[in-house]
């Protein structure tokens, strides 16, 4: 037996070598390689227990994932019409790219829509229009408790904070905002080196973290409010309620992107993990915001102060109209958010179902401010999806003096809509701290794009108006938007919307009978009916 296998030897070595040769061998590999991937891949989708399809259909099923990852992107290049993406349409994207480039924004043949479709708003021209103003109005914020009016623009960048956006994001958008002569909300991430560099106007916004004007634990601080207001650049401070995204919701910051630029702005330590609260820590009651409006004012100098809200309850809102009667004092200006913004990432039930979309929100406290007589020392700005001149100019007939837009100003900085603000890995640098997606933004040129959009945008709301006959914004009124409600009927925003006349709830006897149960029942000193 020793023997045969002695004899045997040389033949299976030649053969082991063989066989050796065949598997270091790059062809064998070539061919094998990727087999044993594969049966690799196959073998943990059948033993992994996350996945009920990759163990039903392995390899296939990674198909099913591939698929899922490029839909959005499928689904806006190649299947959507112009008309019909969300949260805006190609249409929209397009006039703001174009205007933002410098091109023509206009479009042969006619309108897509379908303008017969109940919920379609309609502009009224006339048959007498006007001259298109040579110079674009301001809006003057500030009211008789205001030492330092300012002069806002029809059209301003809306609240986008360093830290959602990158920092040469913010940078181009205040460049673009000081060659243009218009505002730029800070957000409620704190007023950093990037909003400062550039030299535009702020609207220096805080909401419950107080970033920038925060104790150790979370307070208001109002020593560094003050010394931070009083800044050249902070025009405006703004105490944001709650937001259109997710009204009546905290957020978080995780530590991992809480760098040391991002530490000092905000005034948290570094690497740790922030929360904001859904609530404010400086008022629980309407008369207590009402005073913390006075002296917000008071420690900024006499510059103008104002809240913003996505609004919910009307008589919540009524409650607060108490307040400044009972107390005396009014912001100088109010935001509204509507339900439909905005670039902060929030839960899907939130951005579907709560909170009222912007028309709603902006008569509501249009008509409330009218009916107790205080319009005309509150200014109202409006903030939900406006991109276009007849965005504007739908929003000054509700009942706004002046508009705000953050994701038609990201359209402006190149944003191609991905949907991913909230994952680090926008693909043109806008919305992400990754230094190497950021570098692809050059401040330079998005800030003449964010110039031009803005001015482009502002002379085409001119030229609606005086199509409609009017040369300034005051001349506009309910009765030139028209809705359609119905195949064959048309009411104007008067009548879907009843106007009331200036003190009108301060009388009992003329309050109106739809007003009547909220006016009673509303309460400065509570927001709740307890």
């Amino acid at each position: 037996m020793l023997t045969l296998l002695l004899a045997g030897l040389p033949a299976l070595t030649a053969l082991g070598t063989g066989l050796l040769a065949v598997v270091v061998s790059p062809w064998w590999w070539c061919a094998a390689g990727p087999a044993l991937l594969l049966a690799a891949v196959a073998s943990y989708d059948l033993l992994q227990r996350r996945h009920s399809i990759l163990r039903n259909y392995p390899l296939l099923g990674h198909l099913r994932f591939a698929m899922e990852r490029i839909r959005p992107e499928v689904q806006q290049y190649f299947i959507e019409r112009n008309v019909d993406g969300a949260p805006f349409d190609r249409d929209t994207r397009s006039i703001v790219y174009e205007r933002a480039k410098g091109t023509d924004a206009e479009d042969p043949f006619g309108t897509e829509l379908e303008l017969d479709r109940p919920g379609t708003d309609h502009l009224v021209p006339s048959m007498s229009p006007c001259p298109v103003p040579t110079q674009p109005p301001r809006v003057r914020i500030g009211g008789p408790d205001c030492a330092r009016p300012y002069d806002m623009a029809l059209l301003n960048v809306s609240a986008m904070s360093f830290g959602s956006l990158s920092d040469r994001a913010v940078r181009a958008l205040n460049e673009g905002a000081r060659r243009g002569g218009f505002a730029h909300d800070t957000g409620e991430g704190g007023i950093s080196e990037h909003h400062l560099a550039p030299g535009g106007d702020l609207v220096w916004e805080i909401g419950t973290g107080y970033f920038g004007c925060r104790t150790e634990d979370g307070d208001f601080d109002p020593r560094q409010f003050a010394e931070k207001a009083a800044l050249d650049q902070v025009a405006c401070v703004l105490l944001k309620i709650s937001q259109g995204a997710k009204p009546g919701i905290g957020g978080v910051l995780p530590g991992s992107k809480v760098s040391g630029e991002i530490a000092s702005v905000r005034g948290v330590p570094e690497g740790r993990t922030v929360i904001s609260p859904p609530y404010h820590r400086v008022y629980r009651t309407p008369r207590e915001l009402v005073r913390f409006v006075g002296r917000m004012r008071e420690l900024a100098g006499g510059k103008p102060v104002g809240f913003k809200l996505c609004v919910g309850s009307r008589r919540e809102f009524l409650a607060v109209c108490k307040a400044m009667l009972e107390e005396d004092v009014t912001p100088d200006f109010i935001v509204v958010d509507g339900a439909e913004g905005g670039t902060g990432a929030a839960p899907l039930e939130f951005a579907d179902a709560v909170g009222l979309p912007l028309t709603e929100g902006l008569t509501t406290v249009h008509r409330s401010l009218v009916g107790v007589g205080l319009r005309d020392r509150i200014r109202i700005g409006a903030s939900g999806k406006v991109a276009t001149g007849s965005d504007i100019v739908k929003r000054l007939i509700q009942g706004a003096d002046y508009t705000n837009s953050a994701r038609a100003m990201m359209f402006a900085l190149g944003c191609v809509q991905a949907q991913r603000c909230h994952t680090n890995t926008c693909p043109v640098g806008v919305a992400t701290q990754d230094s190497r997606r950021a570098r692809a933004l050059d401040v330079e040129d998005k800030a003449r794009r964010v110039q031009r959009f803005q001015e482009a945008t502002v002379k085409s709301a001119l030229q609606i108006m005086a199509a409609m006959g009017v040369d300034e914004p005051g001349g506009l009124t309910p009765e030139m938007l028209l809705r359609r409600v119905g195949p064959d009927s048309v009411l104007s925003h008067a009548d879907l919307y009843a106007p009331l006349e200036a003190g009108q709830l301060l009388a009992p006897a003329s309050v109106p009978p739809s007003w009547a149960g909220d006016w009673k029942t509303a309460h400065p000193d509570r927001f709740t009916l307890r």
